[in-house]
């Protein structure tokens, strides 16, 4: 046998070592790098979490910094060309003039005016995560009057780009937190009626076919009348964080039982109670367990329902209202073909809407694919 084979033998020797010894959590892990779009969705919800986190620093103007003589400013063009040569990247000064039919104000490029792209900026004054002060952005433009407004302005001249990432860190985090409640009351829930079934499990049954029974938009339209105006904005958001996930949970709670129904016949279920095994920890270490591919993947597709539940209700004016910035708030500009024949990107927070909830399918089918213990 040569040396090349000798190598290769050892190297596969090796492999099957590494796989016959790879922790649960590694073999995961192996199994979902395989889905490249699960992969990239993983990437790019990453980088939109990390930008609401630091949206203060990202953002180049504060969400409601208002600019009355730059309404409706279309988006800006970066480019690195100019005059025949290469530039740092830039945008060209706007001349703003009204057509003398209709009087409608027109923005037009500058060509001979250029306005370079400067990054660690001084800017507005902000309150990192509400903290400290700096007036530090990650990028901006110099100068007094033009705003840089790389996705244009609102009716009111407010950076849209801005807004939109002031906007994710709310309806990005209502999606995870609602997400978060609405599985710890299934889970629990869910696998006591299916555990120990009789009057409990009627019972819970019962409570799940009252709240599922209750109509959705009639709720949120007493819930929208019925809040004071003057409740602080932060308020409104936890509480309708919570109603979403005190409606969202009987879905999970259901097919929870169902599942635990079959696996407390199962032997591994009678071996752990006659090993003296409390119930607890047949239920938390044997039971859930069992579940695992089916739980994350209803997690990673939970959390685009809570998303498009916020962002549907704040549309209608029965969630989230101004000053609060949300994805279905920044909407509400885009209500009527006017607008949006106007300014057809205020349409751009239901692109990142389309584009986060795309993200979430594609990452719980590669979770659950992952997971799978039946797959290859």
């Amino acid at each position: 046998m040569s040396m090349i084979e000798t190598a290769f033998e050892d190297e596969e020797n090796s492999n099957a070592e590494s796989l016959y010894s790879a922790s649960a959590t590694t073999l995961i892990w192996w199994r979902f790098k395989k889905h490249k779009l699960a992969v990239i969705s993983l990437i790019f919800l990453t980088f939109a979490y990390f930008v609401a986190i630091f949206a203060e620093f990202i953002a180049p103007y504060a969400p409601n910094s208002i600019e009355r003589i730059q309404t409706f400013v279309p988006p800006r063009i970066v480019r690195i060309w100019h005059d025949g040569s290469l530039h740092r990247p830039f945008v060209y000064e706007l001349k703003r003039t009204r057509d003398p039919e209709t009087a409608r104000v027109i923005y037009e490029e500058n060509n001979k005016k250029v306005l370079p792209i400067q990054f660690f900026v001084t800017g507005e004054k902000y309150k990192f995560w509400g903290i400290w002060e700096t007036k530090m952005h990650l990028f901006g433009i110099d100068h007094r009057r033009q705003k840089i407004n790389l996705l244009g302005t609102d009716s009111l001249g407010r950076d849209l780009l801005s807004r939109l990432i002031y906007g994710a860190r709310v309806t990005l985090s209502a999606g995870l937190i609602g997400v978060i409640f609405s599985f710890v009351l299934g889970l629990f829930f869910g696998s006591i009626s299916g555990y120990y079934g009789g009057w409990l499990d009627t019972s819970i049954q019962r409570l799940m076919e009252f709240i599922r029974s209750i109509p959705t938009i009639p709720l949120w339209m007493g819930l929208a009348a019925a809040l004071p105006i003057a409740w602080d904005p932060l308020f409104v958001y936890v509480l309708i964080t919570l109603i979403l996930a005190l409606i969202g949970w009987t879905h999970l709670a259901r097919v929870v039982r169902g599942r635990f129904l079959s696996l407390r016949s199962e032997d591994f279920v009678m071996a752990s109670k006659l090993c003296g095994a409390s119930e607890f920890r047949i239920v938390t270490r044997h039971m859930l367990p069992a579940m695992t591919s089916y739980i994350i993947a209803a997690m990673t597709l939970a959390v685009p329902e809570m998303i498009l539940g916020e962002t549907a209700l704040s549309f209608l004016g029965l969630g989230l209202r101004p000053p609060v910035v949300s994805w279905g708030v920044l909407l509400q500009d885009a209500q009527n073909l006017r607008s949006i024949s106007l300014a057809p990107w205020l349409l751009f927070p239901g692109i990142a809407v389309v584009l986060v909830v795309l993200a979430f399918n594609f990452l719980g089918d590669g979770l659950r694919d992952a997971a799978d213990p039946y797959g290859h």
